[in-house]
């Protein structure tokens, strides 16, 4: 009798177990979908914009933007640099019709630009 309550027992937690477990992966599994919801949008609206790097430096992205709304619009580039810390370019203000370029840096040391975004 002893037996079969000790291997009840073991049954048992270890089924709480795997279920504590799944819960704990389902949450987190929702935690990462709800921030990857959250992004921010890759070009604010009203603005048309072209990103890139610099031709001959690959640490060097830019944001060439053109408002088609009908009020002024700020915009700046934002760079995922690797290792090195995250820049963000220079803040350009653009009445109706008019175009321009926000550009910024990676340091260095990094593994360069990663991902290249449009800020509002």
């Amino acid at each position: 009798m002893k037996k079969t309550m000790r291997s009840l027992s073991v049954t048992v937690l270890r089924g709480a177990a795997v279920a504590g477990l799944t819960a704990a992966f389902a949450v987190s599994t929702g935690l990462a979908t709800a921030a990857s919801a959250a992004a921010p949008a890759a070009t604010p609206p009203g603005l048309s914009c072209e990103t890139g790097k610099h031709a001959v430096d690959d640490y060097t992205g830019y944001a060439l933007c053109r408002n088609n709304g009908g009020a002024a619009q700020t915009f700046w580039v934002h760079l995922v640099c690797g290792w090195s810390p995250d820049v963000d370019g220079e803040h350009v203000t653009l009445n109706p019709g008019q175009s321009g370029q926000s550009t910024a840096h990676c340091a260095g040391l990094g593994t360069g630009i990663g991902e290249i975004t449009v800020q509002p």
